[in-house]
């Protein structure tokens, strides 16, 4: 029985020779990113805002301004709603209660449920969380400062690992990494909650993985290919490297495909998080990270030990004085 080969063996890319419009395509993106998230903003949930969030689920797309004046003739505060991706599911957002009771809190969710419910026959609300304010403001230094200081650290780490050169094309990419997928929650509104996070953190490792298997072939490939161009060479490392790296992908894309079907909407934005940083992470590994290396200086000769250069410059001096 043949083994399955998606990418064949004599596969010779030329991935190095499209990298300037793979570092335009890339800047172009991360703005397109940036300006996403600074003009439409994020759509914080509940864990990150505080508040009681209702989630409601109607048999056909409710009209939101009746929602939202049936919910405010209660008198609990200005809600805020929320469409998903589905257009009958609604999520209705008030703030907390006065009182810190939790009885005040599920009175008030029973109250508004009560008064959807005889508004619109037929509703259902599947779930409801409740996060105060300090909890939320915690979450949201928590996870900024867990996102940024595992760039930070990958970004050091591949410094030592190899050369600096590394570090700040792994620094690169990453940032990438995790901006595009910012930038898709701000455009689609998708919810962004503490499983977004581990989303984040989830991609930063996958990408780091995949960056890394292709930094050690370029390494050993200078190493012993010391005469090699560049270009020819790591465009040979990114080759050699490409059936594992979409192997992997593929696998990935497999199981995430079926948490999207049938992990239910809890797990979507975290399935949705993980597809587009599989895609992109491969993409910023594969066209971006590597060919920055020779934009970066990084020559046949970085890895040459010291010993070795000194006894090439010892011979050269002796064949000069011979």
């Amino acid at each position: 029985m043949r083994l399955l080969k998606i990418v064949p063996d004599n596969t010779n890319i030329g991935f190095v020779r499209v990298r300037h419009w793979a570092f335009a395509i890339t800047a172009i993106l991360t703005i397109l990113a940036i300006g996403a998230v600074g003009w439409r903003g994020l759509n914080l949930g509940v864990d990150f805002v505080g508040g009681v969030m209702i989630e409601s689920q109607f048999q056909s797309p409710p009209p939101l301004d009746q929602v939202r004046a049936t919910v405010d003739e209660l008198g609990l505060g200005e809600a805020q709603l929320q469409q998903f991706a589905e257009a009958t599911r609604v999520a209705i957002r008030l703030p907390l209660p006065h009182s810190s009771d939790d009885g005040a809190t599920n009175a008030m969710v029973k109250k508004v449920q009560a008064a959807v419910a005889a508004k619109f026959p037929g509703v259902s609300f599947p779930r409801y969380n409740t996060v105060s304010g300090k909890v939320s403001g915690e979450l949201v230094q928590n996870g900024i400062l867990a996102v940024v200081l595992a760039v930070f650290g990958i970004a050091v780490f591949s410094w030592f690992r190899y050369e600096w050169q590394f570090g700040v094309s792994t620094f690169v990419a990453i940032v990438h990494d995790v901006l595009i997928t910012l930038g898709f929650f701000a455009v689609t509104q998708m919810e962004v909650d503490l499983n977004i996070v581990a989303a984040m953190l989830t991609i930063v490792g996958y990408s780091i993985n995949d960056k890394m298997v292709i930094d050690d072939r370029i390494r050993e490939n200078m190493r012993k290919y010391r005469q090699m161009d560049m270009r020819a060479l790591i465009d040979l490392s990114v080759n050699e490297t490409l059936p594992r790296t979409v192997m992997t992908s593929l696998t990935i894309m497999l199981a995430l495909g079926s948490l999207l079907l049938f992990g239910g909407h809890v797990l979507r934005g975290f399935t949705w998080a993980m597809m587009l940083g599989i895609v992109v992470g491969t993409y910023s590994s594969v066209y971006v990270s590597s060919s920055l290396l020779i934009t970066l200086g990084v020559g046949p000769h970085s890895f040459v030990p010291r010993s070795d250069s000194r006894a090439s410059g010892a011979e050269r001096i002796s064949r000069r004085e011979g």
